[in-house]
This record gives structure tokens, C-alpha cells and sequence, in this order.
């Protein structure tokens, strides 16, 4: 009796706040592994997360309660079958470990959260959420087979990949793949509560119920090391199920598993033909399973795609279509049994990512015919994506579309500098209408060259097949936005965009370098052009993805790959850049930061002490001198590897980084005695740089470069006592050469980092506030609509490439002054520390964070700034407000120091400082 009166005596301050408290808060965000109603999760202990929002200030969480239930009826019933975590006193609510029974794979769960305010007032229960468990070991997959219309030979097998040169090659991968495709009917007899399709297609897979696509993904699953891991997809498929036949069918394209040689290729690959495995489960209304399992009863054949490459297009020969072949009913008794195949050697897992999708429609906004013949549709956007067709004409009539970023002189499709030939073509059957897009590959472009037919409404065509309709479609990454950015400042709002639409591009299942000529991941951009693309899409689940793909790459001496996955090693400078290797040890701290995830730093420790351990062994005397340097700066000489800046100076400052963010993440894992290892190991190398590049009566490092000077500024190499003559030696030396830019991909991010920190906005300013110069003011002028890869907008190079659009970082955490504390994670305190610089009048911007959006504003008239902020509850901020000494600060209307929650936090650099806690806030500064 006394066991069972003391849990309800505890419990009664919380019930009495229930029946008497006003609810002030509410849940409005509900996540599993930071995705929203999540299938195919892996993980014993799920994390669970939740965002709050209230209309009062200064609101926190004090406890929470999580219920977890196998049932839907049982959770309504507020009973948590699984997990009832009782009433946690804590403040936490990102990333909340499941810790109840043990999950079965194939699993649905439900869950819900309760919390309470710092008053302890109650919140209601929130939404319901749910996941579904994946098949979380290989005895889950039983039954299923690898399965395809033909096996490629071990002969044949080209892994990793080579260039067309390498005499190694001989016949091998020499024909085209088969893009088959696969059915299976089967009968439901009895009602469904559930139906969960698990499945894999290499390279990549379309899949349909009853003749209706499986999702929205486009070349899903995402690209891998294939003989490390393979990708598979959990979807939904309830409610495309009927009482009665059912057909499942499946069509499986090459992707980086298989690269023919026609046409244009980067690489080849030959991992093996395209294969499917899949295990499509039913739950039925009586508790039963049933289970249909890809394997030799299914039937295949040769679909209508008579060429497919990554790297080359798609070919599609409507005559040779089989209508309803994915739908119940059909005639599939001249199809052949599939052969069953050898497994992949890479281990299957969850695709834990946003599948890359179609996220927008661009219309025409220029038809041209060409004297050579033909027609050139004109988009108006440079962007990766495919064409939809919508055509008519007479069966057999073959129309060739060429997609390009630039055109020629001559007004032609020009891809000399993005991978050529690269073409789609369609065949007609005839008969009305046909619409058509491609389903294995894409491109980057802006302009379609048409050969073989005519726009519709053309009098004279004749007989070529008439283009009702072609629209470009944008596929991307779908992972969701994370920010927006607006300012007073036409030419920053165009470069925002320009950088953007690069971003946008290449953010695909890795973050590509550009969407065209390479389409590979290249990952010194990951972390130096994280901060930017951070505060416009949420990366967690890409850079996850990513971190996994470079454990898959590195060798056994801990070596990195400078892209990953790595299909094809170059030559040693392109494979072995310690800037590019050193995101093995960046992202799991930026994830870390950004997201507050500290799972991926211990999962991910032992590559990034094996890394670090790599570059050691490559060093003289604590110096690293190899690599690429810093690529693409604009020096005498034509674009490529470092010209201003030794390539010493880089590799050794992002190997002491490195070291630096080891011994951080060891502290956060409670190692101490690597804490101290690594805080020693790169004092050494600290001694050693600044004793091979540091002068200290000068205060210049090196050759005095952009780069050469704010790398170590931004890193920490820089003494504090040399810290403000070395910037402003930076400072000196960029208005000595009229404010231009010369760093390149490496060094750009540092130069904008240094000069943000150090208060130098007005000059980040001036440098971009022009067009005269090579730059992003350059690159509009000249027709740009994407970033281009380097800052004259060469013609002969990729015109969609995202490494140089570092000033993004700075709009946000610049202009809006929207940062985090130091030691903050996932934005838990929050710095508003905007620039007001040069003839800006206003600034509209604001970030999702994990614990809500972040707001800030500002107005400026006269001498009146307007200051208008939003802070997440449970999180705090620091407001820097530009104000004078004698300055009148108003907030809503009162004086701010008679504001409840508001406290003044001193003056810094001539600004006010308040420290302020979640709501939203109306500032009014009279200077």
C-alpha cells in the first residue's frame, strides 16, 4: 500500500498545476530521428524530439512524459505498452533516447509527449506520432532474393572504377546494362490494417501498386560505396492496396552501379547489372503476416529504356512499351523468370535521408529556331533537372534533346565544359498525346536543344512530331528548408539567389560538385560551405548519410578520399587533399553543433582518429605540404591548384584544426586522456607552422595572402596578441589591392569568417557591392543564373557549382547577425548580432533551429532603428543592439529596463548587449 501511495503523492503538484494552470505552451513539431513519421528506422533506441511554441515570453520546459505504444488504441488510452518514461525532470526536448521494451523490425509504433512550463503547468498531450522499424539484420531480409534479368560476370566487373584509358579495362563492362522490369500479383483476400514495401534497386528503382508510383523519390535509393553498403526504402503502400488482384511492378536503372561507355562518362563502374530485392509485408486485421519476397516466381523483361548512363542520358522507345504491365491482369507469359543474383557485397541499410525528388516545375520562357535547324527552349534558369515532354507525331519519329548550361555563338547547346554528348531521345508510338520524362538521369542545364521535331504550333513542320509542352523539371534533395534571407540590397538578394539556385543543384544523395560533368562528391564543400547551406536546408539526415559514406572510403591506414563515394582513384593531388580528407573529422563536429547529435561523434570516432593518425604519417616535421591548396583562386595563372597561397600553409592550418576539434570531441565523449592528446599534439603543430610561416614583427603570415592570413586567424593559430595586427594587416592589404577578391574554394569561407568575427562587415560589404570585378556582381552581370566555379564566370568551366558561395554564411550570420554561443549546441543560446553596414536600410531573415524558428529583422530610418527578434522557447539569446551610450531603447513601447525578462548584459564595441529569453520582441533604438 505505502509502495503505491508514494508515486500518487509525488505525482500530486503536477496534478494540481493540471486543474489549475493555464496552459501557456503547446507542441507544435513531432520527430523520430529528426525526420516526421519516419519508415526504415534502424536504431535500438530511437531518438524522439519535439518543438514548442507559446505566445508567452520567457518559456521553458521543466519535465516531460513519453508514451510509446505497439497501438494506436492503446496510446488514446494514454497507456504506453512500450515506454512509459513517467514525468522526466528535465529541460530536454531534442533527441530524447527511446528507453522502453525491445522494438521488432517491421514495426509500427505510436508516441506522444506531454510537457510542463517552468511554473509546472501542463501542456496537452501532443499529436500523435509514429515509425516503422526497418529490417534491422540480415534474418529480416529471409526469403528474399537478389534477383535480375541477367548476372554481369565476374569478368566484367569493373570495381572501383577506371578511366577509358586504363589498360586494365580490355572488354570488361563494355555493352550496355539491361534496364529491366519486374512484377509480381499476388491476392488480398482479407482486410489490411498494414502494408510496408521494403526494397532496393541498384543503381536506382521506380516501383508501383496497381499501376501507381511508389513515392515521390527519383534515382532512389541514394548512390554508395556498393561494396559497402547498399540503400533500401521503406514505404507505406496501405492505401494502394485492393480486395482482390494486386500487381507489384518494378523497374530497375543503372546509376553509379552500372556506367556505360557510349557517350559522355567521368567514370566507369561495373558493379553489376541492375538488381531489386524487396519484401513487401501485410498486416492483416487478425493479427496475421503475410510476407511476398522477391525471387524467381516473379516475372521480367527488357523495359522501353534502350540507354541509360549517369553520365550520358536516356534513351526511351515508347513503341516497345507494355501498357499495364504494372497493374493486375496483365499478359506476362512471354516474359522469362529472373535469374537470381549475387548479393552485393555492401552491407543493407536504411536510407536515413530526404530522397532526392522533383521540387519544382520550370516553365519556357524562350523558343528559338536555329538556322542549323531545330529549336532552342530557352528556361530561363540554369538548374539540375530533366525534361518532361508532351509530344506528338507518327509512330517511329525519334526526337533528340540536348540539354546545356551555356549555348554557343551560333545560338547552339554548348557542353564543352559540363560533359559531352549527353542527350535524351524519345521514340514515338503514335497515337494522340505522349508525355515523357526520364527516369535514370539528369543533368544541369538551362537550354534544350530539339532536333527532329518542332513546337506545335509551327505551320510548317511537316511531318515532324509537334512539342505540345516541355517544361524543365528541378530535381533535388527534398530535405526540408531551413531559412530564408531578404534585404534592402538588390544585387545581394540576386547573389543570395544565384548561390542558392548552385546549392539547390547540387544537393542530391551526396552534395555534388556540380550536376553535370561530375556529379561527385567532393567534400572540402561540406564544411566549408556548410554554414551556408545550413541556414537554408536542414542537413542533418545528407550529412549523416555523407559521414557514413566516408567511413566506407577510407582505407585501412585511415586515408580519406578527397570525394567520396569513390568510384575512381585520381591522380594524387585530386585523391589526397588533407583540406578535403579533414571533413572525415569537420562534419561529425558541425552535426554535432548544428544539430546537438553527440551519437555521430562516437560513431564515428575511430575514422577520425585513423585520419588524423594518416596525416601524421605524411607530415615533415609537423608540416603538411601536398594536396590541391587552395583551389581556384584567382592568381596570374589559368584556375586550378593554389597560386597565392602555399599549399603548406592550408594543409598544415586544416590539419591543426583538426586536432583542435578532436580534442573538443573527446571532452564531449568524456575521454580525457585523448582530451590531452590531442590538445598536445596540435600545440605542436602549432609551434611548427608558426615557426615555418608566421613573422612576428610583421604580423603576416606567409605570402601575405587572403587565404595566408585569415585561415589562421580563423582556425586559432593566431596568438591572441597578434590577433588584432594580423587582421587588420588582412584589412590593410584588401584595400591595398581595391577590395578584390582572390581567395578561392578554400580560402574564401576563412576570409569571410575572419572578417565577419573580427567586425569587419563594411568591408565584406564593399568587396561584394560590385559588379566591375570578378565576383558574384561579375557573375550576374554577365547572364549568370547559378554560382559559377570560378569568379570570371568562365565559359570553360562548370557554370553551376556551389564552392564559392560562401557570402550566403554571411547574409545570415552576418547581416541578420543570427549566430550561436560558442560552447551552444543546436542553437541552444542563441546570439542576434546583425551588421548594419553600407547603404542597407533593411534586413528580413530567419533559421530553423532544432527548437524553432529564429527570427531577425531590422529597419533602419534616420536616425530610428527598428529591431525586431523571435527566440524559441527553451532556448535564450544575447541581443547586440547598435546603440550609443546615451542612446533611448524602447521595447513594445516601454524603456527596456522596465521590461520583465529582459536584463542588460553590458556594452561591447558599441552596442548594448541584452540577454532575453524564448518569445518575440519589438526593439526601437533612437541614437
Amino acid at each position: 500500500m505505502r509502495k503505491l501511495l508514494l508515486p500518487v503523492l509525488l505525482l500530486l503538484p503536477w496534478i494540481i498545476f493540471s486543474s489549475c494552470g493555464r496552459k501557456m505552451v503547446r507542441i507544435e513539431s513531432m520527430y523520430c530521428e529528426n525526420f516526421v513519421d519516419p519508415a526504415g528506422i534502424e536504431r535500438e533506441n530511437p531518438r524522439l524530439s519535439w518543438i514548442i511554441e507559446s505566445s508567452r515570453r520567457n518559456q521553458y520546459q521543466k519535465a516531460y512524459r513519453i508514451l510509446v505504444s505497439s497501438g494506436i488504441k492503446n496510446l488514446k488510452k494514454n497507456i504506453g505498452d512500450m515506454w512509459d518514461s513517467g514525468i522526466v525532470d528535465s529541460d530536454q526536448s531534442i533527441l530524447v533516447a527511446y528507453r522502453g521494451r525491445a522494438l521488432q523490425p517491421a514495426t509500427r509504433y505510436f508516441w506522444k509527449v506531454m510537457i510542463w512550463d517552468q511554473d509546472g503547468v501542463p501542456a496537452d498531450w501532443s499529436n500523435t506520432g509514429t515509425w516503422l522499424m526497418g529490417l534491422t539484420g540480415e534474418k529480416d531480409w529471409q526469403g528474399a532474393e537478389w534477383i535480375g534479368f541477367r548476372e554481369l560476370p565476374d569478368s566484367m566487373r569493373l570495381v572501383p572504377g577506371a578511366t577509358s584509358t586504363d589498360p586494365r579495362l580490355g572488354n570488361r563492362a563494355a555493352e550496355r546494362a539491361v534496364i529491366p522490369c519486374f512484377r509480381k500479383e499476388f491476392t488480398v483476400s482479407r482486410k489490411i490494417v498494414e502494408a510496408s514495401l521494403f526494397i532496393s534497386g541498384l543503381g536506382h528503382y521506380e516501383a508501383f501498386i496497381n499501376g501507381t508510383k511508389i513515392g515521390r523519390g527519383f534515382l532512389t535509393p541514394g548512390w554508395t560505396h556498393y561494396d559497402k553498403s547498399v540503400l533500401y526504402n521503406c514505404h507505406d503502400i496501405t492505401e494502394l492496396l485492393l480486395r482482390g488482384p494486386n500487381a507489384l511492378g518494378v523497374m530497375a536503372g543503372n546509376g553509379f552501379y552500372y556506367i556505360n561507355r557510349e557517350r559522355y562518362f567521368k567514370l566507369l563502374t561495373a558493379f553489376g547489372e541492375p538488381s531489386l530485392i524487396c519484401q513487401l509485408r501485410l498486416v492483416f486485421a487478425d493479427g496475421s503476416v503475410e510476407t511476398i519476397n522477391s525471387d524467381q516466381s516473379w516475372k521480367c523483361t527488357p523495359s522501353s529504356i534502350t540507354y541509360s548512363s549517369i553520365y550520358g542520358g536516356e534513351d526511351f522507345d515508347a513503341r516497345l512499351e507494355q501498357d499495364g504491365w504494372n497493374a493486375p491482369g496483365f499478359n506476362d507469359s512471354s516474359w522469362q523468370s529472373p535469374v537470381l543474383i549475387n548479393p552485393p557485397q555492401g552491407r543493407l541499410r536504411a536510407e536515413q535521408d530526404h530522397p532526392v525528388t522533383v521540387a519544382g516545375t520550370i516553365d519556357v520562357k524562350k523558343i528559338k529556331s536555329l538556322p542549323s535547324g531545330g529549336y532552342l527552349y530557352d528556361f530561363g534558369q540554369n538548374a539540375s533537372g530533366i525534361p518532361e515532354l508532351k509530344v506528338k507525331g507518327e509512330r517511329g519519329k525519334t526526337i533528340r534533346l540536348i540539354p546545356a548550361e551555356l549555348i554557343t555563338q551560333d545560338g547552339l547547346a554548348n557542353q564543352k565544359a559540363s560533359g559531352e554528348p549527353y542527350c535524351f531521345s524519345y521514340t514515338l508510338k503514335g497515337g494522340g498525346v505522349e508525355t515523357w520524362r526520364p527516369s535514370f538521369s539528369y543533368y544541369g542545364f538551362r537550354y534544350i536543344q530539339i532536333e527532329g521535331a518542332a513546337p506545335d504550333s509551327c505551320k510548317e513542320r511537316n511531318d515532324l512530331p509537334g512539342i505540345v509542352e516541355l517544361k524543365m523539371l528541378h530535381t533535388r534533395n527534398s530535405t526540408p528548408s531551413a531559412g530564408y534571407f531578404n534585404c534592402s540590397s538588390e544585387l545581394f538578394n540576386k547573389t543570395n539567389d544565384l548561390i542558392k539556385w548552385a546549392v539547390k543543384s547540387n544537393l542530391q544523395s551526396v552534395v555534388t560538385d556540380c550536376p553535370h560533368r561530375e556529379k561527385l562528391g567532393w567534400l572540402e564543400q561540406t564544411h566549408l560551405m556548410g554554414g551556408s547551406i545550413h541556414y537554408n536546408y536542414n542537413l542533418y539526415h545528407l550529412y549523416r548519410k555523407i559521414v557514413q559514406d566516408m567511413c566506407d572510403a577510407q582505407e585501412a591506414n585511415g586515408f580519406v578520399p578527397n570525394f567520396v563515394p569513390e568510384y575512381r582513384p585520381s591522380s594524387p593531388d585530386f585523391r589526397d587533399s588533407p583540406e578535403w580528407g579533414s571533413a572525415a573529422v569537420i562534419l561529425p563536429w558541425l552535426i554535432y553543433r548544428w544539430y546537438g547529435d553527440t551519437s555521430v561523434i562516437a560513431e564515428a570516432w575511430p575514422m577520425m582518429c585513423c585520419f588524423a593518425d594518416n596525416l601524421k604519417s605524411k607530415a615533415d616535421n609537423d608540416i603538411l605540404s601536398h594536396g590541391l591548396g587552395d583551389w581556384f583562386d584567382l592568381g596570374p595563372g589559368d584556375p586550378g591548384p593554389s597560386q597565392l597561397t602555399p599549399k603548406a600553409v592550408t594543409a598544415t592550418a586544416v590539419y591543426y584544426y583538426d586536432l583542435v576539434l578532436l580534442s573538443r570531441m573527446a571532452r564531449i565523449l568524456d575521454k580525457q586522456a585523448e582530451m590531452v592528446y590531442y590538445a598536445e599534439w596540435a600545440a605542436r603543430v602549432k609551434k611548427a607552422f608558426d615557426s615555418k610561416f608566421f613573422n612576428p614583427v610583421s604580423c603576416v603570415y606567409s605570402t601575405g595572402s587572403q587565404t595566408a592570413m585569415s585561415m589562421p586567424w580563423v582556425v586559432g593559430l593566431t596568438d591572441e596578441k597578434y590577433r588584432e595586427k594580423v587582421i587588420q594587416n588582412l584589412e590593410d592589404s584588401l584595400r591595398a589591392g581595391g577590395n578584390s577578391l582572390t581567395a578561392g574554394d578554400i580560402g574564401f569561407h576563412y576570409l569571410v569568417s575572419a572578417l565577419t568575427e573580427s567586425g569587419r562587415s563594411r568591408l565584406l560589404y564593399e568587396m561584394n557591392s560590385r559588379d566591375d570585378i570578378p565576383g558574384y556582381g561579375y557573375q550576374l552581370k554577365k547572364g549568370a543564373t547559378a554560382l559559377t566555379e570560378s569568379w570570371p564566370a568562365l565559359e570553360t568551366v562548370s557554370n553551376n557549382h556551389l564552392m564559392l558561395g560562401h557570402l550566403m554564411e554571411w547574409f545570415y550570420n552576418g547581416l541578420a547577425g543570427i549566430r550561436q554561443e560558442t560552447n551552444s549546441a543546436a542553437s541552444r543560446e542563441i546570439i542576434i548580432k546583425p551588421a548594419l553596414t553600407g547603404d542597407i536600410r533593411f534586413v528580413d531573415a530567419a533559421f530553423i533551429s532544432p527548437y524553432g524558428k529564429i527570427i531577425s529583422q531590422w529597419k533602419r530610418d534616420n536616425n530610428i532603428l527598428q529591431m525586431n527578434v523571435t527566440i524559441p522557447v527553451n532556448t535564450s539569446a544575447t541581443i547586440y543592439i547598435p546603440a550609443g551610450p546615451d542612446a533611448v531603447i524602447n521595447e513594445s513601447g516601454l524603456a527596456v529596463e522596465k521590461v520583465p525578462g529582459i536584463s542588460y548584459a553590458g556594452r561591447e564595441g558599441g552596442r548594448s548587449l541584452y540577454r532575453i529569453g524564448s518569445g518575440s520582441y519589438n526593439f526601437e533604438i533612437i541614437n
